[in-house]
């Protein structure tokens, strides 16, 4: 006779904090997994662990993860790993220690596949969204050879430039968007509401009114009666021009060239490219990874789609066997002094040194760019501000000075 065998219902398990006191009256505190905080309790009491506080770890919400918080936790984990601190215990600090409900979710993540038996890079290579291949390659690299503390105290040096090269960008990007869009803002305010007040008084007068006047008027009926269309015009475009930039990729490259031969900005966005391009090759350099493969990393991380289809090119030269030189030479983008610092670091046999001579002499290019950039747009857009406000008022005044010409 065939009996029927019941499937045991799964137990939802919980992630629990836990402290108390052991039988020599020491404070000691854990972590473990269990359908509920009495499973916890009892569990402990039959280790002679006197339980004083049990809390249950929720994980939920919280913002997204930043880069910041990708690069703080590498440097966090090389200081910790140097100290002697054991992986599964620093990525236990980390994780309680961060205010970020994802962070720390993540973090317990790939705590438990290493627990599980896998390799620090096999478990960030499970989190692409946050440890790109770069990063994967350089732990693989640490693992590999028996020094993950000192890669992931490169790794952490070369994530605080890139960063700060960004912010830097951003800061002097912020005060002419903010500008602009106060701007846009007034500009829109005055064309809705008191140009069609200026409108209803000037029709009394009875008089012709001026070409400007007219003019001025004519936008904001037009943007009265089509304000809809004006916003959605706007707002497509933003979103139409974000969306092909991801998903194509002849239109990034389209826009990554004409942005780097814009005037001011183009010279910036170059020197930012190089400074990350040379930055993130001898980091790969000097962590063993052979440079064929450390080309395809760069690729990815230059951030910039010229100069990623260039480094292509570049890594199906060296795979053929031409000198990095002459393959960088051949895309015509790198100043010259990037390939003669190039030249003699693969002369002498230093090129991971020279390379990064090379990103520091271009890190500081933009930060004295950034500066110069900022002390430029601050008279630029004033006089924008005021051709356009100004030229607004004195279009609506102008029947006014006119009217009291006449009486």
């Amino acid at each position: 006779m065939a009996t029927a065998t019941a499937s045991r219902p799964t137990v939802k398990e919980f992630t629990y904090l836990w402290t108390g006191l052991d039988r020599n009256k020491r404070e000691v505190r854990g972590e473990v997994r269990a359908p509920s905080e009495a499973v916890v309790a009892n569990n402990l009491r039959r280790q002679g662990i006197r339980v004083t506080k049990i809390k249950r770890q929720t994980l939920r919400g919280g913002r997204s993860i930043s880069q910041k918080d990708i690069t703080f936790f590498t440097r966090q984990l090389a200081t910790m790993l140097k100290a002697g601190v054991p992986m599964l215990q620093a990525f236990d600090i980390v994780a309680r220690g961060h205010s970020n409900a994802r962070f720390a979710r993540l973090m317990m993540q790939i705590k438990n596949k290493i627990e599980t038996g896998s390799s620090l890079s096999q478990a960030f290579r499970e989190h692409p969204a946050h440890f790109d291949d770069l990063y994967c390659n350089l732990v693989h690299a640490g693992e590999t050879s028996g020094t993950i503390d000192a890669i992931l105290d490169r790794l952490a040096v070369y994530l605080e430039k890139i960063l700060a090269i960004k912010s830097k960008i951003k800061s002097a990007l912020f005060y002419p968007i903010s500008v602009m869009v106060v701007a846009v803002v007034v500009v829109w305010v005055i064309m809705v509401w008191v140009i069609p007040s200026f409108k209803q008084v000037f029709t009394s007068f009875g008089a012709d009114l001026p070409a400007p006047t007219l003019m001025v008027i004519a936008i904001s009926d037009f943007v009265v009666a089509w304000w809809w269309l004006v916003f959605l015009v706007i707002v497509g475009s933003i979103v139409g021009a974000l969306a092909l930039y991801r998903r194509s990729s002849a239109f990034r490259f389209g826009f990554d060239r004409f942005l780097l031969k814009f005037p001011i900005i183009g010279s910036i966005v170059q020197k930012a490219t190089i400074a990350r391009w040379t930055r993130t090759l001898a980091t790969m350099f000097t962590a063993g990874v052979p440079l064929v493969e450390s080309l395809d990393a760069v690729a990815g991380a230059s951030g910039n789609a010229v100069y990623a289809a260039a480094t292509k090119r570049i890594q199906t030269d060296v795979s053929t066997g031409v000198s990095l030189t002459n393959a960088m030479a051949s895309t015509d983008i790198f100043p010259t002094m990037v390939l003669q610092m190039t030249q003699i670091g693969e002369e002498s046999g230093s090129l991971d040194g020279m390379l990064g001579k090379v990103a520091d002499f271009y890190e500081r290019e933009v930060d004295d760019s950034v500066a110069a950039l900022s002390s430029l747009l601050e008279p630029v857009i004033i006089v924008f501000l005021g051709v356009v406000i100004g030229g607004l008022v004195v279009a609506m005044y102008l029947p006014i000075f006119k009217l009291g010409a006449v009486i």
